[in-house]
């Protein structure tokens, strides 16, 4: 089955907290990363199956802009299939930690 990868970024950490909730509530996906940037920008991302993942971030998205008080996306984006170069270089593969929610 191809995992899908799916990445919110939002600006404020209530925003991005709201957004890895509700994707994890959404549908059958692993929360795989989080990460602070730059400038108070934090990143979540996720990996399940491609009509899961789509779900999860629609929801995160929706969660971000209805529920968080002056809440705001700087970024989202949804990929596939990553190569397997791309899943084994960037931080979007399972970890000792996250694959026990796989």
């Amino acid at each position: 089955m191809a995992l899908a990868v799916g990445v919110i970024e939002t600006i404020g950490f209530p925003g991005i907290l709201a957004a890895a909730d509700a994707m994890v509530k959404s549908g059958k996906v692993t929360l795989v990363s989080y990460e602070p940037s730059e400038n108070g920008q934090f990143t979540v991302t996720i990996r399940g199956a491609i009509a899961e993942v789509r779900a999860a971030v629609e929801a995160g998205l929706e969660a971000v802009e209805k529920h968080v008080y002056n809440g705001k996306v700087f970024a989202h984006y949804i990929v596939p299939n990553p190569a397997d170069n791309v899943v084994t270089v960037l931080p979007i593969d399972y970890t000792a930690v996250s694959s026990q929610f796989q």
